[in-house]
């Protein structure tokens, strides 16, 4: 094995084309595929930026000899002149030039690879630093540098300043679950891991720096989805003397640099607002993807005298009846794929799916028998019903109504491709419930989280009707998914001690959990307001991944763990000691 004594590595392979003919340069990297045809050797080199050609020819044998022991994967240096390439490849950046080479260094072998480009996601994870070197895994993580920097400058430029705050903090559950670490020092006690710095750049608010951004790592013991992960990247950020537009209009700043620097799109600002009651109303969702119609009507008012029972009694008893219209689809939609779609409904607890279908031979529903004529027209009126569509009813407590037909709108999107991939549709979605009844816990919860204001004209509904009290808040979504979220803060003590109460917390639980903040606001709190994105879900979308793990360099999969390094693991007797834990049971894994 070699070393690069002695040799300077001139560029990455992509900085020379057919400019730099005549130049004799040295680059390094990895060789790809490597063809020998006798006379000559061609290989592909490849680094970060991409490949550039390397020829070795007969005029020099001992470097040809050696150029035809190297495999793929090897990791080489090369010396030589750039010359105009004969076979162009306008695929590539460098397909007008190869390296004619005069010194070549072998400097690390290569076993062959335990993974191929085609291979299962578990491959590639326990792979992981192997499935990194392929150009689209670095493409992903080198534009995911790009919008980290772009947020760096973008928000320095508009006076934010960056701010670290810790890793360890006090727990505070209330919302997903911590991760805890145990204290060596302080036996029996523990630090969580940070689910947000909320609590620390509101502190940094109070404390006069006015505005604060940080690229933060964060941490959440939930289960696993496509887009979530239990360590997670969030563009954090907070404002004082704000009201909601003061923070929505600087970081439609923010995105309408990133469409524009990553994109190349031009985004209209100021972005679409919708009220949290119009997006359920409209799509059955607060993160709606309005790059298609299917929109949600309610017909509870056309059929609420009818003789089916399913739609009469839900209407009377403070349901509602409401249907999309999957237009043009008729055709399309066999009587097997309907009842497919009924039995996909069933996982958002509709009782079923009704559905009128209008064909070139008439009506056809199963529901048709119970309807008058008048019941059956109006509701094919009310949902602009023509020759070729078909029409989806459910009917239910409003938010079973909503979960299930939100969700059947995006599954007929899914499956007859209604939504253009190549559009990015931003709007900002508002003026949320302050508060969502759980009837696992029993109270009422934070839907954001307790810190968030609510609005002023509904303050007074808190103790006499606590879900009528809508919240400053507001997440921005991109194409059906959630990019990012915030609120303005509470700022007041006396309104923080009473939405504390609100919640079900004691005095003394509230200020075991949070006294060090109710203290702090005491002492002069400016109002205030931020928000946050998730950075891997923005770079997952704006990649076209499918994926979150594709956009993040070592992620974790369904079960939390690390399939390279084998994380989480078992733990020696003496660390167990030394922080005073106990394992009370656990079992060996094969």
């Amino acid at each position: 094995m070699e070393n690069i004594e002695g040799m300077t590595r001139s560029g990455l392979c992509t900085e020379f084309n057919e400019n730099n003919i005549g130049q004799t340069v040295t680059l390094m990297g990895w060789a790809g595929k490597v063809r020998d045809i006798g006379q000559l050797v061609f290989i592909d080199l490849r680094d970060r930026s991409g490949i550039m050609q390397l020829v070795v020819t007969q005029d020099n044998p001992e470097l040809l000899k050696k150029a035809q022991t190297v495999h793929l994967e090897y990791v080489i240096a090369a010396t030589g002149k750039i010359r105009q390439r004969s076979n162009v490849n306008p695929g590539i950046p460098t397909g007008q030039v190869e390296v004619e080479l005069s010194e070549l260094r072998i400097l690390s072998k290569s076993e062959p690879l335990p993974m191929q480009d085609n291979a299962k996601e578990e491959n590639r994870l326990q792979y992981r630093y192997l499935d990194l070197r392929r150009p689209e895994m670095q493409a992903n993580l080198i534009l995911r540098h790009k919008v980290a920097n772009l947020a760096r400058n973008y928000y320095s430029d508009n006076g934010f300043i960056e701010i670290e705050t810790p890793v360890l903090i006090k727990s505070t559950p209330e919302g997903a679950r911590d991760y805890l670490v145990p204290s060596r020092v302080h036996p029996g006690k523990f630090y969580a891991l940070p689910q947000s710095p909320q609590m620390y750049k509101q502190l940094l608010m109070l404390s006069g720096f006015d505005r604060y951004f940080q690229i933060a790592k964060c941490f959440r013991d939930e289960d696993l989805r496509a887009d979530r992960q239990p360590e997670f990247t969030q563009i954090d950020l907070e404002m004082s003397f704000v009201h909601e537009n003061d923070v929505m209009t600087v970081n439609e700043g923010f995105l309408k640099k990133v469409f524009k620097e990553i994109k190349g799109i031009d985004i209209e600002t100021p972005l679409p607002r919708l009220t949290y009651k119009e997006a359920m109303d409209r799509f059955g969702s607060d993160k709606p993807d309005t790059r298609f119609g299917l929109e949600l009507k309610d017909i509870s008012d056309i059929i609420k005298s009818c003789g089916f029972k399913v739609f009469s009694d839900v209407a009377a008893s403070g349901g509602s009846v409401r249907a999309i219209n999957a237009k043009g689809l008729a055709a399309q939609l066999s009587r097997k794929t309907i009842d497919a779609l009924g039995e996909f409904v069933k996982t958002y607890r509709a009782k079923g799916l009704a559905w009128i279908s209008i064909n070139d031979d008439g009506i056809k529903s199963p529901i048709a028998k119970f309807l008058t004529e008048d019941e059956l027209n109006g509701i094919i009126s009310a949902m602009n019903g023509e020759k070729g569509d078909t029409i989806f009813i459910i009917s239910d407590k409003n938010k079973v109504v909503y979960d299930a037909l939100g969700a059947l709108r995006l599954e007929l999107a899914r499956r007859f491709d209604l939504a253009d991939k190549n559009k990015f549709n931003l709007l900002w979605v508002t003026e949320f419930p302050l508060l969502e009844y759980s009837e696992e816990e029993g109270r009422y919860m934070a839907m954001h989280h307790p810190f968030t204001a609510p609005m002023d004209e509904d303050w007074e509904f808190v103790d006499t009707d606590p879900g009528r009290v809508r919240a400053k808040a507001y997440d921005i979504v991109l194409n059906g998914v959630e990019l990012g979220g915030g609120s303005i803060r509470i700022f007041n003590p006396d309104m923080q001690a009473k939405m504390f109460e609100v919640l079900g917390f004691t005095q003394e639980q509230a200020y075991s959990r949070f006294g060090f903040l109710i203290d702090a606001f005491k002492y002069g709190a400016p109002p205030h307001g931020g928000m946050a994105y998730g950075l891997d879900r923005m770079i997952m979308l704006l990649t076209g991944s499918e994926s979150i793990r594709d956009v993040i360099a070592f992620p974790k999969v369904q079960n939390a763990s690390e399939l390279m390094s084998g994380a989480p693991d078992f733990v020696d007797e003496k660390q167990l000691e030394e922080l005073s834990v106990a394992v009370t049971k656990y079992e060996e894994e094969e």
